[in-house]
């Protein structure tokens, strides 16, 4: 199976909302940013990152993909996955400009595209590729009603129908105001309106600072909160364990991390709770499966955040033995083969060779960027 070309690629997909918030920025479409590697026996595989839609760093990551990957892969046996990450990812002039950023997320992509090509090789979705399930029921939680933007008489009724009439159990809202006291009074609202059994998970975008997130977990904490995600500054990790010993609030993050090493730093410090790797952050499902297995060490559940909307996380989320529950953003599922869909708050099972990833032809010629 050796690699014949790499065809970078820009697609830039509208939202199911004209547009949303969180407490640092607001959107009106999702990129999805990857490369189509084609193999000599006529095999395709994709693998994509997700971004803000921003052309211009959009492009930057083609480019290194384009430029800087693609000459190390071509010829080489897509078969060798673990190599072909390492040769990529310790290549020592692309390590000296970059060991996350724009890199990691171009490695990303070339990595899930390179799995994509193995389990579609092998007939099997990724899954089964990987292992079989460990369960036949992934419930999912929905983060597409929660958005700081939404005034609260369209969070209540957001949050009231995702329950009531789509099944969910759990959802997760926005929060990250400047006067936290407003947050505290949109959740009471949600949780007064969906009764105690629904499980209500909160994230903040690493806005606030740590004072202002035990001001607010000491109000909050009546309201039954199952995590709160990425309370802080990314890469904080003293202020996140300061704050996980200081309140009966799990926290969650991991979106924001790029490597093993930084999942390392924080579950050594006892600062996260629930651990949220992201194939489109990280190096793709190579490094993912190295976090996932961190976490599991560490008895630790795995909910992955999905910047690629659960296309691949869903497969990863069936198998792997660390994961418990996986998020649901339903922005761009329609835009490929095999969607990843929720029924009655459970995903479903997908069944088609490959790791998710195939965009459909008429998605490309819709909404298909230049790569400048």
């Amino acid at each position: 199976m050796k690699i014949k070309s790499l065809e970078p690629f820009i697609l830039h997909l509208p939202l199911t909302s004209a547009s949303i918030s969180d407490s640092t920025h607001s959107i009106t479409h999702w990129g999805v940013v990857g490369v189509a590697i084609t193999t000599t026996d006529g095999l395709t595989g994709y693998g994509f990152t997700g971004t803000h839609a921003h052309l211009a760093s959009d492009r930057l990551i083609t480019a290194c993909i384009r430029d800087c990957y693609a000459p190390l892969l071509i010829g080489e046996d897509a078969n060798d996955h673990q190599r072909l990450w390492t040769k990529l990812a310790r290549y020592p002039s692309l390590q000296w400009v970059g060991r996350a950023g724009i890199t990691h997320l171009a490695l990303a992509a070339v990595d899930v595209a390179i799995w994509d090509l193995k389990s579609k090789k092998a007939g099997l979705p990724l899954w089964a590729y990987l292992g079989g399930a460990r369960t036949d029921r992934l419930e999912a939680y929905n983060t597409d009603i929660g958005w700081l933007s939404f005034s609260l008489d369209d969070l209540l009724s957001g949050s009231a129908r995702a329950v009531e009439e789509d099944g969910f159990t759990r959802i997760k809202l926005k929060v990250g105001h400047d006067d936290p006291n407003v947050d505290v009074r949109r959740l009471a609202a949600v949780r007064k309106r969906l009764g105690p059994d629904v499980r209500i998970a909160i994230d903040g975008n690493g806005k606030w600072d740590l004072p202002t997130c035990l001001r607010f977990c000491e109000r909050a904490r009546d309201l039954d909160i199952y995590w709160f995600e990425e309370p802080m500054w990314y890469d904080d990790v003293e202020s996140h364990r300061l704050l996980a010993r200081s309140s009966t609030i799990p926290v969650a993050l991991g979106e924001q991390l790029y490597t093993v090493d930084a999942f390392r730093s924080f579950i050594n410090a006892g600062a996260v709770a629930y651990v949220q790797p992201d194939v489109t952050r990280l190096g793709g499902i190579t490094e993912y499966i190295q976090v996932a297995d961190l976490a599991l060490a560490n008895r630790l559940p795995v909910v992955p955040h999905a910047g690629e909307m659960s296309q691949v996380h869903v497969h990863l989320s069936y198998w792997h033995p660390a994961s418990t529950i996986l998020e649901y953003i339903p922005w761009i599922k329609d835009h490929f083969e095999e969607p990843a869909d929720v029924v009655g708050g459970v995903y479903k099972r997908p069944e088609k060779p490959g790791a998710g990833t195939t965009v459909l032809a008429d998605s490309f010629a819709r909404f298909g960027k230049s790569l400048g």
